[in-house]
């Protein structure tokens, strides 16, 4: 068949800084370091190692290790040919058409062609599928023979290239016809650099490179070992005593000792991820005072946000005025967070009808964000002198993210958001996308007609006044409490390079190695 020239697609530049970074058996060995191990400390237990179903980028980052998706968003900010060798877009933008890569095997030696890529789409709507709504986009994958397929939208999409980049991890049709759903995710095998061969919930997950990975010259190490370790500081102990070759989410005092390591290499940035506190009117909170505008506004204006920052983070995190940060495109400085202002908070409250104050549940997850407990219960406690009771619930992260998108957790909970495309509509799609959207907790049809909006605006600066018009609107009526974007510090061992973090906070393994 006739090969297109691949396309090249620039996202955003300024926002993808790259920042200078089958069998399955029980009972491993503890690695020492050798040139050919690459030990990576990870912040929590994925709950699969799959694109499309992990509920954290925990588990999306480990989970790329495993598989490959039809185009990837590299180092520099562009999207370039990965399983597909090229694609070509319709003068209409409604039509994909994607030549795939030839020569192609699985893991476990099944064959890449259409037939993976239609299915991936199929199962990808399934209703346990955390970002189905990234297959949902698509209307219909037809195949045009083995290696061609050509992607039906109903409308244009500004984004499905980025959205099959995040999470669409191409299956294997065949294997997964062979195990079924809960095998293939107990069991995962994709085209990417690493095949997993072991994996022990909550204590390692080890992997082996793909002697067969079609991108020539990678991986550049044997093996990959993943070691969950919630504990910030007992990861840098084991950074430290040599167990471990990289670790991330340290605070900024141990941060300060990596520096002082002549053994050790630290790396900062400044994520594009934002914490934040959900109201929720779909489900717990419906008939609560959380639902009353100035309500919402009271406990924004409750907080002395820069006490949290200086206190809890040494002053290395930065103020949020909503879902659309420095560095996104759409971002206005003109819209400044909320001061902290407890009397206007008090009249807000009492003009609503609560000058009594009232009592509502609010939940965190325990073990994932950098001292986000702490940052919760200092708020808890600022709310409670504006006369808020908060009935505050620390749990295991898996749990929690299960109850979130069961939509069980309390009326507030407190989580974080990132993004990986240079632009906030992951974070907006997500949240506040409607009622499919994975973790919405809340619904406002003027938001999601804003978020759809996006999406169907494909020039850019157009798209940017649709961000300055939400940031504005989701600042006037908050759905969420914006806390700080927080800076991101890990550390490798000197003997590590080629690893390159991004401020999304993906990483790809697949270029790093051992000196």
């Amino acid at each position: 068949m006739n090969k297109k020239r691949g396309i090249v697609l620039t996202i955003v530049l300024a926002a993808f800084i790259v920042l200078s970074g089958t069998l399955y058996a029980a009972g491993a060995q503890e690695e020492g370091p050798t040139e050919d191990v690459l030990r990576v400390a990870i912040n929590g237990s994925p709950n699969t190692i799959e694109p499309a179903t992990g509920d954290s980028r925990i588990a999306s980052n480990v989970a790329w290790s495993v598989f490959d998706s039809l185009v990837w968003l590299n180092d520099e900010g562009e999207l370039v040919p990965a399983l597909a060798e090229s694609w070509t877009v319709s003068e209409d933008g409604t039509e994909y058409t994607f030549e795939l890569r030839e020569g192609v095997t699985f893991h476990n030696g099944d064959t890449f062609d259409a037939d993976d890529v239609v299915f991936t789409w199929k199962r990808g709507q399934g209703s346990s599928i955390t970002y189905r709504e990234d297959f949902l986009a698509v209307q219909e994958v037809e195949k045009i023979d083995d290696y061609t397929v050509k992607f039906h939208l109903e409308q244009p999409n500004s984004m499905l290239l980025l959205q099959i980049n995040e999470h669409w991890g191409i299956l294997s049709k065949e294997y997964h016809e062979e195990v079924g759903e809960e095998g293939y995710l107990e069991h995962p095998v994709g085209t990417g650099p690493f095949q997993v061969v072991e994996w022990r919930k909550a204590d390692r997950i080890e992997m082996e490179a793909n002697p067969n990975y079609w991108q020539e010259g990678y991986p550049k190490v044997d093996r990959l070992i993943y070691r969950p370790i919630p504990e910030s500081s007992t990861r840098l102990s084991a950074l430290r005593n040599d167990d471990i070759d990289i670790v991330s989410g340290l605070a900024p005092e141990q941060a300060d000792i990596v520096a002082k390591d002549d053994n050790l290499n630290l790396i900062s940035y400044p994520k594009d991820r934002v914490y934040y506190i959900t109201f929720n009117n779909i489900s717990t909170g419906k008939g609560t005072p959380i639902e009353e505008q100035k309500v919402r506004q009271a406990l924004s204006y409750a907080i002395d946000y820069q006490a949290i920052i200086d206190n809890i983070f040494n002053g290395k995190a930065e103020r949020v005025a909503g879902f659309v940060v420095p560095g996104n495109l759409g971002y206005d400085p003109s819209v400044e967070p909320y001061p902290y202002d407890p009397e206007k908070a008090r009249e807000l409250l009492a003009e609503a009808g609560y000058s009594d104050g009232f009592e509502v549940g609010m939940a965190g997850p325990s073990d994932t964000y950098t001292n986000f407990e702490e940052v919760l219960q200092a708020v808890a406690g600022y709310w409670e002198e504006i006369g808020v009771k908060v009935d505050l619930e620390f749990m295991e992260s898996g749990k929690y993210w299960n109850l979130q998108a069961n939509r069980e957790l309390p009326p507030l909970f407190g989580d974080s958001w990132s993004s990986s495309t240079g632009e906030a509509f992951p974070r907006l799609v997500g949240s506040v996308g409607g009622m499919d959207a994975s973790y919405a907790a809340w619904f406002d049809q003027r938001l999601v007609d804003l978020v759809e909006e996006i999406q169907l605006t494909p020039d850019q600066e157009e798209r940017a006044e649709v961000y300055r018009e939400i940031l504005r609107y989701m600042k006037e009526d908050p759905p969420f409490v914006y806390l700080y974007q927080e800076l991101a510090f890990e550390a490798t061992q000197n003997r590590v390079k080629d690893y390159k973090p991004r401020v999304s906070e993906q990483i790809y393994l697949k270029g790093t190695y051992i000196e």
